[in-house]
């Protein structure tokens, strides 16, 4: 932090800005991909099999990432992940100019990127209490979601535009040049945190592949046993991957609420997206400018309960214009309580978990929660279809309203700020 006292400050504008155009063209491409299976195939199923395929390489990569994120500079990582992300995009554009874009290929390219993110998000989330005073944390998770935010209900809408016009070939080059933007930024921040033991460990660079492999393995170990020691910090982890057990279908079957359930448009579909994300945005606002309640865990049981709340009267709305505006009113409130449920977290890790562990402990909690993603889209793609997605609204609600209660009644999370 060498520069003067808010050269932090700075150093973090500019990875910002360039994670604000990153995540715009992101989102773009992401609703590019969303609408092109559902149009192409019209099934709950396609839907929760895609979003399985974009987040299962953060399950099967996250746990040894987060090793790998502490080893090296924060800057390296950032950037290869970006670049790895624009080569794959690149490589989908080449294929969609020939022709039809079979859906299998969207489903690799989504596998594919992931495997990026998954070396991305860890680092992302370690790079603010490498540069920031420990007591701003709080805030600083509002505004990150705030820019996470802004880019998603910037790339929603601007997708309504481009996919009608241009179609999906256009948005893939977006993205290209969204990833290569956000390197740019990196660059221009010139980020000389991260990576303590500059790389393998003396002498590591001389052993055979199975001995690196192990001796990583033992360095994600370590990061483990660091998060065991925080008791409401790996309570709060394991209620998190339950709720990420009921979220996960939800959220990939969006867009089959609106288009089939409402039998709305792309453009309605665009429209409940972008409403999620002003609550989004709204919530992250609230969350930079009060910080949420004294104890954060309160903050986070809250959020999960209004989460809850929402998610039940949005599977109540009947199929009507009405239906559709309570709809649209609910995902609202969606959007509100998430800030509110992860910025919280993000900070406690941020400020309990020494440094030079940060990468092992969010590439463990994204792991985790990425393990609880294709379980719960699995579960999905076999019983949505059956039951219908208004209905898998009802339960899920109806579980996060008793989970948050469940989660509050944990004595460790309950007392976890003394």
């Amino acid at each position: 932090m060498t520069g003067g006292k808010n050269s932090w400050k700075l150093k973090l504008a500019c990875v910002w800005g360039g994670e604000l155009v990153s995540v715009l063209t992101s989102s773009i491409l992401q609703m590019g991909f969303v609408w092109h299976i559902t149009l192409t195939t019209n099934s709950a199923s396609m839907l929760s099999l895609a979003s399985l395929a974009g987040f299962l390489p953060l399950a099967l990569f996250g746990t040894f990432a987060g090793a790998i994120v502490d080893r090296l500079p924060l800057r390296t990582t950032l950037i290869g992940a970006d670049l790895f992300i624009a080569a794959v995009s690149a490589v989908v554009a080449a294929v969609s100019l020939t022709g039809t874009l079979p859906v299998w290929v969207v489903m690799v390219a989504l596998f594919v990127r992931a495997i990026g993110s998954a070396f991305h998000t860890p680092a992302f989330q370690a790079l603010t209490p490498h540069l920031a005073p420990a007591e701003h944390l709080t805030r600083l998770a509002g505004v990150t979601q705030a820019v996470q935010s802004g880019g998603y209900i910037l790339g929603t809408a601007v997708a309504a535009v481009i996919y009608p016009l241009w179609g999906l070939t256009a948005m893939i080059a977006l993205d290209v040049v969204g990833a290569l933007f956000a390197t740019v930024a990196v660059l221009a921040a010139r980020l000389d945190v991260g990576g303590a033991a500059q790389g393998a460990p003396a002498g590591e660079k001389d052993l055979g592949l199975a001995a690196q492999a192990s001796a990583l393995a033992a360095e994600t170990a370590d990061g483990y046993r660091v998060l065991r020691g925080y008791r409401g910090l790996f309570a709060l982890l394991w209620c998190g991957f339950v709720f990420t057990l009921v979220f996960s279908p939800i959220s990939a079957l969006f867009p089959l609420m609106t288009l089939d359930h409402f039998g709305g448009t792309t453009g309605d579909a665009a429209a409940a997206e972008i409403v999620f994300s002003v609550g989004m945005i709204v919530g992250s606002a609230l969350l930079a400018a009060w910080g949420g309640f004294r104890n954060r865990a309160l903050t986070v049981c809250f959020a999960t309960a209004l989460y809850g709340f929402a998610t039940l009267v949005a599977g109540c709305a009947g199929p009507s214009a009405g239906g559709m505006q309570l709809f649209f009113v609910m995902s609202f409130l969606m959007g509100l309580s998430s800030p509110f449920y992860s910025g919280p977290q993000t900070a406690l890790v941020q400020e309990k978990v020494p440094p030079e562990y940060l990468g092992r402990v969010f590439g463990l909690y994204g792991a985790i929660m990425s393990w609880a993603m294709p379980l719960g889209l699995a579960f999905s793609s076999l019983f949505a279809d059956a039951v219908g997605a208004p209905a898998w609204f009802v339960g899920a609600g109806a579980a996060m309203v008793l989970l948050a209660i469940v989660t509050w009644s944990i004595p460790a999370i309950r007392h976890i700020e003394e």
